[in-house]
């Protein structure tokens, strides 16, 4: 695979990387395999998070003997300074590495996490303390709100920025990539499939190939699907006729039914997690069906299913979607979902 510089880190990466979410639906030894697959295949930067259940350990096992050459990185969401360090420790544990190439803030989203972050002897202290104590190589941060991002990556602490970008999600292009990119802040495209809900993988990559240096992470769960990602990115990068009407097709109706997860709508007087329960059939596709269908999938269901219909949500919402009729369909989907697994 081709590798290219991921800001002014000095990384060299895949132009590809792979995404942990999924492994953990898989067998141990079904995620191993995954895993060995994309290094045999060229990729040669592995993304997870201390959220990811297993994913930091199934490729810790994936990667012992092939170290070297691996660009790791991880994420912590805490705010505090006792449970961020807790996480860094638990990574390098899991992962079985003494070295982490990228750690991440994961999800700053809002100008308080943000603070939480930065306080003095907080979550920053510690790391930039693990990176001068040669522990992590480079301090980044994620997140889904396009302000926010703006402002972390102009602010001259984060190396890197990941933040949802796919042809639906294009957002990122007008602003924050430019930003990113006068600023030297490697740009990472989260969810290049949407979150799973883009099935073809020739639009989406393609999509993507018009950007140079930016870096898109996908998760993935088969084989099968890094062997057509590869594939689609040592091939021809121009769109054909019949590929960009397609992708005009699959924009212009997802383009009013497709949650950005800015959370611009809440908060809600329900208190309804609305941008989760949006996300849910991305979740179900991503996610360990006990997690999913299990305590975690009904509550925020249930919470979902006191939508009294105010309104507030959709009249918040900057890109006009139908938020209460949204909330109802994938309530309705989530209870079709639970007879399939034999849950309801």
């Amino acid at each position: 695979m081709r590798q290219v510089e991921l800001g002014q880190t000095g990384l060299r990466v895949s132009d590809v990387a792979f995404g942990g979410i999924p492994i953990q639906r898989l067998t141990e030894q079904g995620a191993v395999d995954v895993v060995q697959r994309c290094l045999d295949l060229g990729v040669t930067m592995l993304d997870t998070a201390h959220g990811y259940g297993t994913s930091e350990e199934r490729i810790g096992i994936a990667i012992q003997g092939r170290r070297d050459g691996l660009i790791l990185a991880t994420k912590s969401p805490a705010r505090e300074a006792g449970p961020f360090r807790e996480q860094m420790e638990l990574s390098f544990q899991r992962l079985g590495a003494d070295y982490i190439d990228l750690f991440q803030f994961h999800n700053i989203s809002t100008p308080e996490a943000l603070e939480q972050v930065l306080a003095p002897g907080g979550p920053m202290d510690i790391a930039r303390e693990a990176r001068d104590a040669g522990r992590i190589g480079h301090i980044g941060v994620t997140s889904h709100k396009l302000e926010m991002a703006i402002e972390m990556a102009g602010s001259g602490l984060f190396e890197t920025m990941m933040f949802p970008f796919n042809y639906i999600t294009n957002e990122p292009a007008e602003k924050l990539i430019p930003i990113c990119r006068k600023n030297g802040v490697g740009f990472i495209a989260m969810k290049p499939m949407g979150g799973g809900l883009l099935e073809d993988a020739t639009l989406s990559f393609k999509f993507l190939r018009q950007y140079e240096g930016v870096v898109p992470v996908v998760g993935i769960e088969r084989i099968a699907e890094i062997e057509e990602i590869v594939e689609i990115m040592e091939g021809p990068a121009a769109f054909t006729a019949a590929e960009q009407a397609r992708m005009a097709e699959i924009t212009e109706y997802l383009g009013t039914r497709f949650c950005r997860r800015c959370d611009y709508c809440q908060p809600c007087p329900q208190g309804i997690q609305i941008s989760t329960v949006m996300n849910i059939k991305s979740f179900g596709r991503r996610m360990p069906p006990e997690r999913v269908y299990g305590e975690w999938g009904r509550s925020l269901i249930a919470e979902a299913e006191t939508c009294i219909v105010c309104g507030e949500c959709a009249a918040r919402c900057p890109y006009g979607l139908p938020v209460p009729e949204m909330i109802a369909q994938n309530a309705s989907w989530y209870h079709e979902q639970m007879a399939v697994h034999g849950t309801q």
